[in-house]
C-alpha cells in the first residue's frame, strides 16, 4: 500500500485537485494499479448538492491514477516521473450519476507507442461499476513544450 504523502510524490497534483488517497497495488509488469479515493467535500469537483462527485469527474481520478503508475514504474527505474497529459477520454459509460464515499479506481495499460499510452480503466463504488472508459495519455518531461505548441 502507498499512502497519499507518497503518492504526491509520483504525481504533480496538489490541493483540491489531488484525487488520490491511496494506492492499493500496482504490477508494473502487467501495467496495472488499483487506487482509491476518499471523497472529501473540499475535492475541486464535489458538490454539495449531490453530496459527491457529478461521475463525469471520474475521468480525472481515471488520469491520476495513470499518472500514479507512471511515477512508479518511472521511480522503479531511477527516473524521475514526467508529466502526463489527457489526450482522449472514449467509451465512457456512467453507470451512476453520483461518486460518494471511498471509491475504487483500476486501470490496466493496453497499449503503449513512444510517449503516448492508452488504458482499460473503471471506477467502483463497492462491488458496483460505477465509470468505464478509455484513456489516452501523452508524457512529456517538459510541460512548457507541450502546452505552448
Amino acid at each position: 500500500m502507498i499512502d497519499k504523502e507518497e503518492l504526491a510524490t509520483l504525481i504533480p497534483h496538489e490541493g483540491k485537485m489531488f484525487l488520490l488517497s491511496r494506492i492499493v497495488s500496482w504490477e508494473p509488469q502487467g501495467h496495472a494499479l488499483v487506487a482509491e479515493y476518499d471523497i472529501e467535500e473540499d475535492c475541486l469537483f464535489f458538490k454539495e448538492a449531490l453530496k459527491g462527485l457529478p461521475a463525469w469527474a471520474g475521468f480525472e481520478l481515471m488520469a491520476q491514477s495513470t499518472s500514479a503508475l507512471s511515477g512508479l514504474k518511472r521511480r522503479a527505474a531511477g527516473e524521475k516521473p514526467l508529466f502526463g497529459f489527457i489526450l482522449s477520454v472514449s467509451e465512457l459509460v456512467l453507470h451512476v450519476p453520483v461518486l460518494q464515499g471511498t471509491v475504487r479506481i483500476e486501470i490496466e495499460e493496453d497499449t503503449v507507442v513512444d510517449n503516448v499510452s492508452s488504458f482499460q480503466c473503471s471506477v467502483f463504488e463497492g462491488q458496483i461499476k460505477a465509470v468505464s472508459a478509455k484513456l489516452t495519455i501523452m508524457e512529456s518531461a517538459d510541460f512548457s513544450a507541450v502546452i505552448n505548441r
